[in-house]
């Protein structure tokens, strides 16, 4: 792939690869004091140059975040290329947001208790994809 989604793709990637080995906080939205899965995927598209609010606490995006749901200045996607934002079902009631990589995904790891780039195929069901693209890219 090239063009707009895929600079967009690389852009996120890299900045979710940035930051690796970020200690995990519960609702954490600041690297600096530790990153969640919200805050890690919110952190990398803005570092990116996307302009997204994510929510501070999951209270407030309860209710109104549905699977089908496309976050705004998203698209929705195949969730195959580098980047994209992965919606990922770790249990039955427990959902994980991940970001793509070229060989497998960067997540925050509450086992870890830090943000780890994971090789491999993605461990468990991908229930939503998304991708930023540039606006004019």
């Amino acid at each position: 792939m090239t063009g707009p989604a895929c600079e967009g793709g690389e852009r996120v990637l890299a900045a979710a690869q940035g930051l690796v080995g970020v200690r995990f906080r519960m609702q954490g939205r600041d690297p600096a004091r530790g990153l969640d899965c919200v805050g890690l995927v919110g952190v990398a598209l803005r570092r990116a140059g996307a302009d997204l609010a994510v929510p501070r606490d999951y209270a407030a995006s309860r209710g109104r975040v549905s699977l089908g749901a496309v976050p705004p200045g998203l698209t929705a996607c195949d969730g195959a290329a580098a980047g994209d934002v992965l919606l990922c079902r770790v249990a039955a009631t427990q959902l994980h947001l991940a970001v793509r990589a070229h060989d497998g995904i960067i997540h925050a790891d509450a086992l870890a208790r830090r943000v780890v780039a994971r090789p491999g195929p993605v461990p468990w069901p991908i229930e939503g994809a998304w991708r930023w693209t540039p606006q004019g890219g």
